[in-house]
């Protein structure tokens, strides 16, 4: 086990409290009422054996801590479908004034074309060769991350929700409404394409029984839901991702080899598990993750396991309600998860007024991880507290800055993350 620092003991998380939603204990955002924790180490196997080599970490250790986080935090999900197949939809050669190419292209999950998400690709005109690209999911739709009039408007399959006493709708997002958190133009600038998913394609953002999404394409005869070690919405994402990494191998213009899968908030939980269950992505990057993405469940700082499973219920698989302010028996903590991406590149971005995300845990889970990426001889990041905001760590394996600000992905963090890879996916 890794010993870290201890703090006075507050009954947020550990063995002794179980949250039920009506009595949640008030949200700690003071560093001193952090719980003495001990993380799990990375470099010790279930059975007691030291981890002293990058070849028993990537044939021992690694699938034994994958196996975990799949049946106690995401949830198991299938592989490639067999009647997986593509279609293009649209194309203009001379899109963002003659800066890009644009393509639609239809995932279908089945032989069906019933069933399907729609990627939404800009590619650099002016280029040699295939291009790096940037893979995320959005929010609100694929006609909302540009003001690019003929992009085709995603249809919202969110249920309607009161909010301030007035009705969200349902049917969609104004055009462009998103575009201050995807700088299509200066990725383009900058040599790399831009390939984004409506998340919705994938599986709707609300608990709804897992009935409206991918989850019933691939029910076993007589089941109506997912057993509780198999794929949560978020894992459901992340499969979503992979899928349209099966795309990208077939695209002459798209470097498949230099694939880079971002993520903000609980995208950036989806991206981190993206990269940690598909070794094709040649990068990751999560942005204010948070509880489940980048932050240590252990310090039960802000967004805390038992408030992530009541508040988003479908998130996570079922086993990962057992660790509701039950914290320190997870066999698994978060910077795990980030060295499952060794040796390949990966940022963690936050913001120093973003407390609920927990900026230090995130940090902290970097730190904890770069003994795994030491083992390629990589740097990762080092030190117990958190760097100074607005200045970004970006000379090693493990990238890391907070920024200014609150919970957003701004033109900042894009900058960055851009730098980033300029050193790891340019040639």
């Amino acid at each position: 086990m890794t010993a870290v620092k201890k703090y006075a003991l507050l009954p947020l998380c550990g063995l002794t409290l179980f949250c039920a939603r009506a009595q949640m204990p008030a949200t700690n955002y003071d560093e001193s009422q952090v719980p003495a924790y001990t993380l799990p180490d990375p470099l010790t196997t279930i059975a007691g054996k030291k981890v002293t080599d990058a070849e028993t970490w990537t044939s021992e250790r690694r699938p034994e801590l994958l196996s975990l986080f799949e049946s106690e935090v995401y949830g198991k999900a299938p592989g490639r479908p067999e009647g997986l197949h593509f279609e293009v939809l649209s194309e203009d050669r001379y899109t963002l004034g003659n800066m890009a190419t644009r393509r639609e292209i239809a995932v279908y999950f089945t032989e069906s074309d019933a069933h399907f998400m729609t990627i939404l690709l800009y590619i650099p005109n002016k280029r040699t060769d295939a291009v790096p690209v940037f893979l995320g999911l959005n929010f609100k739709g694929n006609h909302t991350i540009c003001d690019d009039p003929l992009v085709t408007e995603s249809v919202s399959r969110m249920k309607p929700r009161e909010e301030g006493g007035s009705e969200v709708r349902a049917k969609g997002f104004p055009r462009a409404a998103a575009a201050s958190r995807w700088p299509v133009e200066m990725l383009i600038a900058n040599g790399y394409g831009l390939a984004t998913i409506y998340r919705g394609d994938i599986d709707p953002d609300y608990d709804d029984g897992f009935q409206n999404g991918v989850h019933p394409l691939f029910y076993r005869e007589g089941q109506t839901k997912p057993a509780p070690d198999e794929w949560g919405t978020i894992a459901a994402w992340a499969w979503g991702l992979s899928r349209a990494m099966d795309y990208l191998e077939t695209d002459e213009d798209v470097d498949a080899s230099r694939v880079a899968v971002i993520g903000h908030s609980r995208h950036g939980k989806t991206a981190l598990w993206a990269a940690a269950v598909d070794p094709r992505f040649a990068m990751a990057v999560s942005n204010d993750s948070g509880c489940g993405g980048a932050a240590l469940s252990r310090r039960c700082y802000g967004e805390t396991v038992a408030r992530i499973n009541s508040l988003f219920p479908h998130w996570f698989c079922g086993n990962f309600n057992r660790y509701s302010g039950n914290e320190a028996a997870l066999p698994v903590d978060q910077h795990e998860l980030i060295a499952l991406i060794a040796p390949r590149p990966v940022y963690i971005a936050s913001a120093v007024e973003d407390r609920w995300a927990d900026p230090k845990g995130e940090f902290l889970a970097g730190v904890h991880a770069t003994p795994v990426y030491e083992l390629f001889g990589l740097v990762g990041l080092s030190g117990t507290e958190l760097p100074q905001t607005d200045a970004p760590v970006l000379s090693g394996h493990i990238g890391h800055h907070v920024r200014s600000g609150d919970h957003d992905i701004t033109l900042y963090d894009w900058r960055q993350f851009v730098k980033f890879a300029d050193k790891h996916l340019k040639r």
